[in-house]
């Protein structure tokens, strides 16, 4: 990662959207920096998914400007937040079960190699059994079979496989739609200590999730929806009422305006 680190990698300002008559994003500033954490957080309702589609490109914003390294982009369509480095990992993983490690990572994308006469095209199946090694070593993930089918995997495993096939387009920003949702203590705890990899490696992250001891435990920047709007925004030295303060409104505006 080369992006300068006073640029973000994604910059929303005054970013709306409107379904009908309901007003799910209004007048909404938000950025990411690369190398860094952040946290969205607030209540069903509250405008964490649209936000999070909207930069993905399935909801297209009604209004307000988004940039990508200091240039202003537009973001009308999923093809459009990929070519721009931007990763979503939805909280379905959208995984086949009956695939192995390397077969997930690589479908859609499958790597060919010259077959026997030159002509023929055939899957590199050790060029990707290779890149699907290396990824997963450098993420220092808990997979130790790269042709394990990932049905048998648990939860934490599978969140791993779904990350990691995410960083094959190397992306600037990773969004992760609730990734310790439905997870135990120990593979909620791979799965946050890879977010923090990810972070190392110089990735822009931003993680949707209800869970606050979760939150705190890899977030560099807590920002707070309430009703469509930007409710607080909060630093690591941030205690975990304020946050929940902001979540239900029982502050004006608990973080920094």
């Amino acid at each position: 990662m080369n992006a300068n680190e006073s640029t973000p990698v994604l910059a929303l300002k005054g970013v709306s959207k409107s379904f009908g008559p309901v007003q799910a994003l209004s007048d909404v500033d938000f950025e990411v920096q690369p190398g860094e954490v952040v946290a969205l957080v607030g209540d069903n309702g509250a405008g964490k998914s649209t936000l999070v589609k909207t930069i993905a490109g399935i909801h297209p914003a009604d209004g307000g400007t988004i940039s990508s390294e200091g240039e202003d982009v537009h973001i009308t369509s999923p093809t459009d937040a990929v070519a721009l480095g931007i990763a979503t990992v939805y909280q379905d993983l959208a995984l086949c079960d009956n695939l192995d490690v390397v077969e997930n990572l690589f479908l859609g994308r499958e790597e060919t190699g010259d077959g026997p006469t030159g002509v023929l095209r055939q899957l590199d199946e050790v060029g990707m059994e290779k890149e699907t090694g290396e990824l997963l070593g450098n993420l220092a993930v808990t997979i130790t079979d790269v042709r394990a089918e990932v049905g048998t995997m648990s939860g934490g495993q599978r969140q791993q496989v779904a990350i990691a096939r995410s960083l094959l387009g190397e992306p600037k920003l990773v969004m992760l739609d609730e990734p310790t949702a439905a997870l135990g203590v120990r593979q909620t705890a791979q799965v946050l200590e890879l977010i923090k990899r990810l972070r190392e490696r110089g990735y822009g992250v931003l993680v949707i999730s209800h869970n606050l001891a979760d939150v705190f435990e890899v977030a560099d920047r807590i920002f707070v929806l309430r009703l469509g709007r930007k409710a607080g925004e909060f630093g690591r030295d941030a205690s975990q009422d304020q946050v929940v303060a902001a979540i239900t409104g029982a502050s004006g505006n608990g973080g920094k305006p």
